[in-house]
């Protein structure tokens, strides 16, 4: 009787789970692990996650509506992006070269594909490093947007209507995602 009510509360739990088009996932390692930046005698330490979960929600709310970011409160959806930022500092030419790529997965778990965007910008690195990090993410960020936005596969997954309860909770396969090598310092 026990199995048959906690069944029951699941169900109408799963029913009242937020739903979104798109959900958005970024490893826990990137808001727990600092990056380093160097210039010789300064350096740099920030968290990706935050800065390019600010930047997903802004550019791919814009190009595809409805985005959820895959927490505790967001858990159905009719596919799933994982998104893995880069960041590197070369303080010889003083320009940020930073990089996002997305794995696309349908609600089953299926990878749809990959999406990469780069971008570069000038800038030193003791004047408001943090903006300069969030313009080369924004930059890569609508890179990736509009290789999404091109993709006939991608499309077709988003505007199908015909996904079931059933198959639209992909943020609980992330465990089953591989996990990022651990990056020290950018590397």
């Amino acid at each position: 009787m026990l199995a048959t009510l906690s069944a029951g509360s699941f169900a109408h739990a799963a029913e009242d789970a937020p739903s979104a088009n798109m959900l958005v996932y970024i490893h826990p390692q990137e808001y727990n692990n600092s990056i380093k930046l160097w210039q010789y005698y300064k350096d740099y330490w920030y968290m990706q996650g935050p800065l390019v979960e600010a930047e997903a929600k802004q550019t791919l709310g814009a190009e595809f509506g409805d985005i959820g970011m895959c927490d505790e409160n967001q858990t159905a959806g009719k596919a799933l992006v994982w998104l893995r930022p880069r960041m590197f500092y070369n303080p010889q030419v003083q320009t940020y070269y930073g990089s996002i790529t997305a794995v696309a997965y349908n609600a089953n778990g299926k990878p749809i594909a990959t999406y990469k965007g780069e971008a570069e910008k000038m800038g030193y690195l003791d004047v408001y490093p943090e903006k300069q990090i969030m313009t080369v993410y924004k930059q890569a960020m609508q890179a990736v947007a509009s290789k999404m936005k091109a993709d006939a596969n991608l499309q077709a997954v988003l505007s199908d209507t015909k996904v079931s309860n059933e198959a639209k909770t992909p943020c609980s396969m992330v465990t089953l995602l591989p996990a990022p090598k651990i990056q020290f310092m950018s590397f």
